[in-house]
């Protein structure tokens, strides 16, 4: 393989956008996506959530996180992408509306859960874009809610996997490294922004939410607040 075809081009054919997405499906198919929230979501007590749960998945692209929660048994379930064209894909028991995180369009502590995984890394503005999205999800979860937040963070793991990234030799050979290096190029400045500032983020997430657990594994941030009674 020549070595300008695992080079990102400085002008791309397709819009960005576009692009990360064909990565993104080239590095885990709609059934990996599923099962890969299955599993996470159980690690985070999912199976102990009462199942008329009114679920809410922020910055949820396609819905995967909401087929995930349907095969868990919960059917209250919803989400909100930015992407009219990736809500048009879903197919799923629940809904995707169209919107801005920033603003939600739902009432007053209307929520029992609100779950992001892998949309706060696209946040333009540290720590404003954040906080709103924060101040948005306590205004509509009630008394005693849940916020569950899984997104990249600066493990050493990560750093390995960014290493790999950079090797044109690992990218000829692995589809999975190749999708993700392009897709950390497409969204190579949120992305680096979020992981240089772990701290800003960890703080904004406390004030908003007293926290219920907090850990770190392969690369993710594991967080899970509650909104105060």
């Amino acid at each position: 393989m020549t070595r300008s075809k695992h080079r990102e081009p400085a002008e791309p054919n397709h819009a960005p956008h576009d692009s990360w997405e064909e990565a993104y499906l080239r590095f885990e198919t709609p059934e990996e996506e599923v099962r890969k929230f299955i599993e996470r979501l159980k690690s985070m007590g999912a199976m102990k959530w009462p199942r008329d749960s009114k679920i809410v998945e922020l910055f949820c692209g396609r819905g995967g996180g909401l087929r995930a929660l349907h095969q868990l048994g919960f059917s209250e379930i919803e989400g909100i992408d930015l992407s009219s064209s990736l809500a048009a894909e879903y197919a799923g028991p629940g809904k995707i509306l169209v919107g801005d995180c920033r603003q939600l369009p739902f009432e007053n502590t209307s929520k029992d859960i609100l779950i992001v995984q892998g949309g706060l890394h696209h946040l333009a503005a540290l720590p404003d874009d954040l906080d709103q999205v924060l101040a948005e999800a306590a205004r509509v979860l009630r008394a005693g809610g849940l916020l569950l937040v899984i997104e990249p963070w600066p493990t050493f793991f990560l750093s390995m996997v960014h290493t790999l990234c950079r090797s044109r030799l690992i990218r000829a050979v692995s589809t999975k490294i190749d999708a993700l290096a392009t897709m950390i190029y497409y969204e190579r400045n949120t992305y680096k922004q979020w992981l240089d500032h772990p701290n800003l983020v960890l703080d904004s997430l406390r004030k908003a939410f007293p926290v219920e657990r907090c850990h770190f594994r392969w690369g993710k941030i594991y967080f899970a607040g509650r909104k105060k009674a």
